[in-house]
């Protein structure tokens, strides 16, 4: 499976040079693995989600939509560099370069994710199939940010949405 995914990303990374026997690209002297679509998502088993309780729908004017919030709650590197490389191995990929994830929360700290449960951390490939990798989830997560703390969609929706399934969220609240 891995090696059809391989030869996918050949054809999709034409501003890469090819390198299909390493399994990945290299762009501009960087390189990194290019993950399936299948993994743009975390597995539900091992990184269900998990909200942080002190964060509350009556209460997120003085948590998530203060300025700054989210670094006063974010866990050290050292705890999550940690798990990053357990979780490489829990999930079986067979790329143990830490560079190429990113340890993120299925619900972000700007929604009231909780911060250091590890349901809620998973090694987030940065490179996928169609561009769903770690960045552009990110603009996600801003984007329910602002909706939330705008008011114009409750905080356990937007926690659920994303959660249940983060490129549906993306494409909803996004756009393609």
């Amino acid at each position: 499976m891995r090696k059809i995914a391989a030869a996918l990303v050949a054809a999709l990374v034409p501003v890469a040079a090819w390198s299909a026997d390493l399994g990945g690209v290299e762009h501009q002297g960087a390189y990194g693995v290019v993950h399936p679509i299948s993994d743009a998502r975390p597995n539900a088993a091992l990184t269900p989600g998990a909200v942080d309780p002190r964060v509350t729908q009556d209460n997120i004017r003085a948590t998530i939509c203060a300025r700054g919030y989210t670094r006063t709650v974010r866990p050290t590197v050292r705890y999550t560099s940690h798990l990053k490389r357990r979780q490489i191995v829990e999930y079986g990929y067979t790329d143990r370069r830490l560079r190429d994830y990113e340890e993120d929360h299925l619900i972000p700290l700007e929604i009231g994710g909780n911060p250091t449960d590890p349901r809620n951390l998973w090694p987030e490939p940065r490179h996928v199939i169609g561009g769903w990798g770690a960045k552009r989830k990110d603009k996600l997560e801003n984007a329910l940010h602002r909706l939330v703390c705008r008011g114009r969609i409750p905080l356990a929706q937007a926690q659920r949405e994303i959660a249940q399934n983060w490129i549906a969220a993306y494409q909803r609240y996004v756009g393609e």
